[in-house]
């Protein structure tokens, strides 16, 4: 079969519409409609230091029509990334001689400068590696990378008060970046080409672009920011008036940073002119990041978690990411046939959830923890049979029946990166600098714009509306690594062979996404079908199911009259954005990127 790129296919099908107890009473009618409202209102500009409506999903500013979505098909390797320019970059390092560690790299780096508003430099994350066997006696492995962001040195439990913005906005909510050291990490271990031959495609692209569909959508939304905030307006609004999409767009400071990283090292951003120049606008504008929190950094690589379902193997990060949480999920559901939807199917699908998110409430960095018994035990078969006998077919709970411990926060934003490789290898990477525009700090001589991971932290003060306190286990502490919503896939055939690299963006709504998606291909749905149908989530607090506009609404009956509290949102804004790779046992590899987010990927 010819080689085939998202630009050799000329035009890609695209997919069909839809073929592709607390302590006090509350309103739930009118904490429905907030829900709403923040969804409606995500991208709604918000300053420093003042209120804006935290955003509980993913969302777009207006409703709109479905985008197109694509399926890509290959023989040798794929990326599927959020951008296409992305998904094609890490191609062609494939074809000049990478691997999929090399094409999870360039990719990462470009998602960085062109959808700088969820990912970048100043971020972290986790990634999932399989490395394929050595020989045919041999194994495949497959290892995590975990380079989120930490704490700094001055952190304590007390930092933020309850109800402010300082955890969002400024040099306070910045974390120390973990990315550079991450990347450079799994290259070291297991990369092919140069350090210097991967960074320099996205150097040379910082120069200047055609702002995108998803950048431009997010410009307008920050009008002050972009306009009056002399880091900020050179480089998106540079002749006084906001970019829009199509028009040009460069980041030459970051394409200079980029270039000195390339040539230099990782050590480069950690100690030097580029980690003087952040520690000095961070802590500029209110922050505590030192220079010896940069250069004490410290990425962490283990063996994967792993777990099993219907035959497959499943490798995911451990905590504090909610890789347990999934394979918990996946562990009730395991006992139920779930080959055919019903209503029945997708009530217990709902009630994995909130059982789900009630032992999420128990992770945190393992580090931290004197007694680390329940955080190993979420991902056992033992734990969720003992969890699944609570699990009533004929109706739902009220939240505290789920016996969630602790109100946690909520995470936002990210970027996830999936590849294959003509061996086997294959990563799956989700990095982020949380929300939107992240701390809305932008350091003008390196071009790096600084996490607000700060804000995934649990603050001190007074419990929820639903009565819960926050978690004594997410408080800050220098050198913690805070609750992360990302979950990093890669499952293999049960004779160990590849099948799948899957991840998403989205905060709260991904592991429940890559759940949904798993178990439509399970069902036998075609690979473009499963990313694109309709979606549910729930995540007890607040006690609301949302669907997606496209989700068959006779299930959603069937769900309300087993007492779900179903409201029905448009599709482009509550779900989690899913990158999947997978390839089928005559080794044809297929990859989606979620038309959610504008994304194509690529192959050959």
């Amino acid at each position: 079969m010819a080689s085939k790129t998202a630009s050799d296919l000329p035009l890609p099908v695209p997919a069909s519409t839809h073929n592709r107890s607390p302590p006090r009473p509350h309103n739930w009618n009118l904490l429905v409609f907030l829900l709403t409202l923040a969804g409606c209102f995500s991208l709604l500009p918000t300053r420093r230091n003042s209120f804006s409506i935290s955003r509980t999903f993913d969302a777009h500013p207006e409703p709109r029509l479905r985008n197109p979505s694509y399926l890509i098909e290959a023989q040798n390797g794929a990326v599927a990334s959020e951008n296409v320019r992305c998904s094609e970059m890490g191609v062609q390092i494939m074809k000049k001689g990478g691997n999929a560690v090399d094409a999870a790299i360039a990719s990462c780096l470009c998602i960085g400068v062109v959808n700088m508003f969820s990912a970048g430099l100043g971020g972290g994350g986790f990634l999932t590696v399989r490395v394929p066997p050595s020989s045919s006696e041999s194994k495949s492995e497959v290892f995590v990378v975990d380079f989120r962001e930490t704490a700094p040195s001055l952190a304590n439990e007390t930092m933020y008060a309850p109800g402010g913005n300082s955890s969002r906005f400024g040099g306070l909510a910045v974390a120390v970046p973990g990315l550079i050291r991450g990347l450079a990490e799994t290259h070291q271990r297991w990369g092919r080409l140069s350090w210097k031959e991967i960074f320099e495609p996205s150097a040379e692209l910082a120069l200047g672009w055609e702002v995108d569909v998803e950048l431009g959508r997010r410009i307008p939304f920050y009008p002050d920011l972009m306009l009056n905030d002399p880091d900020w307006s050179p480089i998106f609004a540079p002749h006084g008036v906001m970019l829009k999409e199509g028009e040009l767009i460069q980041r030459r400071n970051l394409s200079r940073t980029l270039y000195t990283i390339a040539s230099q090292g990782p050590d480069s951003f950690y100690k030097g002119p580029i980690a003087d120049s952040l520690v000095r606008k961070i802590q500029a504008t209110g922050g505590i990041v030192s220079h010896a929190d940069l250069e004490n950094y410290q990425v962490k690589v283990y063996s994967a978690l792993e777990g099993e379902y219907s035959g497959k193997k499943i490798y995911v990060p451990g905590a504090p990411s909610s890789g347990p949480v999934l394979l918990h999920m996946l562990n009730i559901l395991e006992e139920y046939d779930l080959n055919q939807t019903s209503g029945l199917n997708v009530h217990r699908l709902v009630e994995s959830m909130k059982f789900g998110f009630a032992a999420r409430t128990h992770i945190s960095d393992p580090a931290f923890r004197n007694d680390t018994e329940t955080i190993h035990e979420i991902h056992t078969k033992a734990y969720a049979d003992i969890i699944r006998a609570n699990l009533t077919d004929d109706r739902t709970h009220t939240a505290q029946y789920y016996n969630p411990l602790f109100d946690m926060p909520e995470d936002h934003g990210t970027s996830h990166i999936s590849v294959v490789d003509k061996d086997g290898m294959a990563v799956s990477l989700t990095d982020t600098v949380n929300t939107v525009f992240a701390s809305q700090v932008l350091d003008p001589e390196t071009g790096i714009i600084l996490n607000n991971e700060m804000d995934d932290f649990s603050v001190p003060g007074t419990p929820n509306a639903f009565g819960l306190w926050p978690s004594p286990y997410n408080y800050p502490q220098p050198g913690k690594r805070p609750l992360s919503s990302t979950v990093p896939v890669i499952i293999e055939n049960e004779d160990g062979s590849f099948y799948i690299s899957v991840g998403g963006a989205g905060g709260s709504l991904i592991f429940t996404a890559i759940i949904q998606v798993y178990l439509h291909l399970l069902q036998g749905m075609n690979l473009l079908d499963a990313v694109e149908h309709g979606r549910l989530h729930d995540q007890i607090y607040p006690p609301v199911t949302i669907a997606d506009s496209s989700y068959p609404h006779s299930y959603l009956d069937d769900l309300r009259g087993r007492g779900h509290n179903v409201t029905v949102l448009d599709v482009n804004r509550i779900s989690s954005v899913i990158d999947i790779v997978v390839q089928h046992e005559n080794g044809t590899i297929f990859a989606v990127s979620d038309g959610r987010k504008n994304g194509i990927a690529a192959g050959y």
